[in-house]
């Protein structure tokens, strides 16, 4: 019955999320052009927390839970698990403060209202991943844009999204690069429990009443640890040890 009521739901949520990527392109534009980042960077804040509304009419619950402080006038590198796109859009509404800058499929930034326009101009990082010769110097670039700048860089290092909650080994390269880029960071792990399950049954129908959280953990400091490779088995050992099953 649940999944027969989610049809005409999700039907009511695509219609919401269309309009307010469509709404939010020209906002980010006038913003960006006429009054610069900070400007389209509240534009974008903005946008995430609609989307967030957006995933309330399916029912869908965001607890975030953080008992760290972590400082803003240093650069971040959030390391979390995947499960869908409805990762995102919580993440930077949640981290706003720290500028959070994402590495993101070289195909996304092109075609969608909003996204496309907020990755080619917000920061991000955009890779070709069969491509070594595009991909390798633009993590660099977008390493040292972070250190400079001191913004938050998002990195899913599985690679891709887990369909079942079942997370996927970390692909290190990524991470090395970072590391080696924004030697001033602060890692900050991230577990994301239950985001799977908004598109357990694809992408129509969405799940109804799905309770999304985002679990903090203790910031480590990248220059503690001499070995990067010890750094990256302890991040994931913490970040997988708190998914749930």
């Amino acid at each position: 019955m649940l999944k027969l009521l989610s049809y005409p739901v999700t039907a009511i949520y695509y219609l919401c999320f269309f309009l307010t990527l469509v709404i939010f392109h020209p906002i980010q534009w006038f913003c960006f052009n006429v009054f610069g980042y900070q400007a389209h960077k509240l534009s974008v804040d903005a946008l995430q927390l609609c989307l967030m509304r957006c995933a309330n009419v399916l029912g869908t619950r965001f607890t975030y839970i953080n008992p760290h402080h972590i400082e803003t006038n240093q650069p971040l590198i959030i390391v979390a698990n995947h499960q869908s796109l409805h990762d995102i859009y919580p993440i930077t509404w949640y981290m706003r403060k720290h500028h959070p800058k994402f590495i993101s499929k070289i195909e996304l930034g092109k075609g969608i209202p909003s996204v496309s326009y907020n990755l080619r101009h917000g920061g991000a990082a955009l890779i070709d991943r069969k491509n070594p010769r595009q991909s390798l110097p633009a993590l660099m670039k977008f390493g040292e844009y972070i250190e400079t700048n001191k913004r938050a860089a998002v990195i899913f290092p599985e690679g891709t999204r887990s369909k079942n909650g079942t997370p996927k080994p970390f692909q290190t390269k990524g991470l090395e690069i970072l590391f080696k880029k924004i030697p001033s960071a602060m890692v900050v792990p991230v577990t994301i429990n239950n985001s799977w399950k908004i598109v357990r049954y694809g992408k129509f129908p969405m799940s109804l009443g799905t309770h999304i959280t985002f679990t903090v953990h203790k910031p480590i400091k990248v220059s503690t640890f001499a070995n990067k490779e010890a750094l990256i088995n302890s991040i994931e050992t913490t970040i997988k040890g708190s998914i749930q099953s």
